[in-house]
């Protein structure tokens, strides 16, 4: 049986991919065995509307309800609620410091949905008026509509600005607000942060898998924490998609760096053993924030789905988990991204098909 295939990205990573493994491409009205889909997509082929039934040999790459861990307010409310959850059931994972921070599950900065829950905002506001807050829409990928805000009144105006004077009973675009992380780790004084790729066949029992080559991503300008930098994105963000539009990216190795190297280079600066912990603490916050949603996402088993985790590392080496995304980047801006995401297909293909190639 020759395996069919349909896709609605172009990209070379995937179709190289499965044509190497001699696998045929069908349109999606056809019969088809593997679909590389976008998420609308999933959403109509899962939408009630569609009755859409998928047969035994089939698979497809998301899951029905990816966005329990995808959309930024989701993900936060979910982790909040999973950690509630253990602090009643008496489980030690969730004892919490003197000061009232979790012990092990503070991998999360602090953060409120807004408008939902401005009042609480502006009580922890208070608490400490010199921080600096990042503001982030929940729908939007890829650094769109980022801002930070260091001062109430200038999230008052936001507010203010955000309401059209045509249609003043618009429903405010849902904003994820939180405190943003001003010590990070810095490389040649420059920030970055971690893409990860996970793949998880399955929620219940989770099983998931953390791919070996993941790279960081740096931002083209020294970082400033000063208050002149605060509207300066290409020292506070380290999306390539907003990088790349800086005077001063590379394209010949687009601002990134292997997950090996950056190893090498803290073991070199800061010793092995705090690198080691590192590690442990960036597996031990995937893991949880997955089984935050373990039980809330729709666990088909004609579904995997790779997630891209985005991570920032501050300067006491502590992992702080910034956001998941359900559709990572397959566009290579580099000869190694290329090479990075085909030998990521390459394993996922690898590890949710049988040996036989035919889904089942």
């Amino acid at each position: 049986m020759r395996i069919t295939f349909c896709t609605d990205l172009e990209k070379s990573v995937l179709v190289n991919n499965f044509e190497k493994r001699g696998w045929i491409h069908v349109n999606p009205e056809e019969e088809w065995n593997f679909y590389w889909a976008g998420m609308q997509t999933c959403r109509n082929l899962f939408g009630l509307e569609s009755g859409y039934r998928m047969n035994d040999n089939q698979i497809i790459n998301h899951f029905p309800n990816h966005h329990e861990l995808t959309r930024k307010d989701l993900l936060v409310k979910n982790i909040k609620r999973y950690r509630k959850e253990l602090e009643r059931d008496g489980n030690p994972l969730a004892a919490r410091a003197p000061n009232g921070k979790y012990l092990y599950l503070n991998f999360v900065p602090v953060t409120f949905v807004l408008p939902a829950d401005y009042n609480m905002f502006v009580e922890e506001y208070r608490k400490n008026p010199q921080s600096t807050w990042i503001m982030k829409p929940c729908g939007k990928s890829q650094g769109a509509g980022i801002f930070l805000i260091n001062k109430l009144s200038k999230l008052k105006r936001w507010s203010r600005e955000s309401k059209t004077p045509f249609n003043p009973n618009l429903v405010k675009e849902t904003y994820v607000i939180s405190r943003y992380i001003d010590n990070p780790l810095l490389i040649g004084g420059k920030k970055f942060d971690l893409r990860l790729y996970v793949l998880v066949t399955s929620f219940r029992p989770l099983k998931a898998y953390l791919f070996k080559l993941g790279f960081c991503r740096f931002c083209t300008v020294k970082y400033d924490a000063s208050m002149q930098e605060l509207d300066n994105i290409f020292v506070h963000l380290t999306n390539v998609s907003v990088q790349r539009h800086g005077g001063d990216y590379n394209s010949m190795h687009g601002g990134k760096l292997s997950v090996d190297n950056l190893r090498l280079y803290l073991e070199g600066t800061r010793g092995k053993t705090v690198t080691d912990n590192l590690f442990k603490n960036i597996t031990w916050l995937i893991v949880h924030s997955l089984k935050a949603v373990s039980y809330i996402i729709s666990n088909d088993k004609h579904c995997f789905e790779c997630y891209g985790y985005d991570i920032i590392i501050d300067n006491n080496l502590k992992p702080w988990l910034i956001e998941v995304n359900a559709s990572p980047s397959l566009t290579s801006t580099t000869v190694n991204d290329r090479i990075l995401k085909y030998k990521l297909i390459d394993n996922i293909i690898s590890v949710v098909l049988p040996p036989n190639g035919i889904p089942e």
